[in-house]
């Protein structure tokens, strides 16, 4: 079993509650996520965010292919930190922590993701030529998208970063 796990980071200069209000609300999703991935919200996105919620999604990973992604909001700290996590979708494990901190300039989002790809010995083939481009392609997207949303804090940087554990 090869679990794998993408490290993001990013500052925006917004206050913490904006930061909070934008990333927390899972409608937003659709607006951090590049087109072509046809992402639709079908349940659980309209209420506050709540440990325990689940969110159902339809997703198109590739071209032609749809599928039904549900995750549950496992842990929450209001203003600081949520975590969701898979419970039907695309990949065998995704588990995925969300933190919010304040720091000069603004805030600092950090994404954690330890994630697991199905079909054993084909998915660790189809990793790096794939499923690793194609989350590189998504979380760049998100990082340009946030830039034109919320502004970009001069002489920071962004990192991106993607590994086998």
């Amino acid at each position: 079993m090869k679990l794998y796990q993408l490290r993001s980071t990013q500052i925006l200069p917004i206050s913490k509650q904006a930061a909070w209000d934008f990333l927390s609300s899972p409608n937003n999703l659709k607006v951090i996520t590049p087109d072509h991935m046809g992402f639709q919200i079908l349940s659980g996105a309209e209420k506050p965010m709540f440990p325990g919620q689940i969110i159902q999604y339809i997703v198109k990973p590739f071209p032609f292919f749809n599928t039904k992604w549900v995750t549950e909001i496992t842990h929450m700290m209001k203003g600081e930190y949520f975590v969701d996590e898979q419970r039907f979708g695309p990949y065998a494990l995704w588990h995925h922590k969300h933190f919010i901190k304040e720091v000069d300039g603004g805030v600092l989002m950090e994404d954690i993701i330890d994630y697991k790809l199905p079909f054993g010995i084909l998915g660790q083939l189809a990793y790096p030529i794939i499923v690793k481009k194609q989350l590189r392609e998504i979380f760049k997207y998100r990082e340009q998208k946030l830039i034109e949303l919320f502004g970009k804090v001069e002489g920071k940087s962004n990192t991106l970063e993607l590994k086998s554990i």
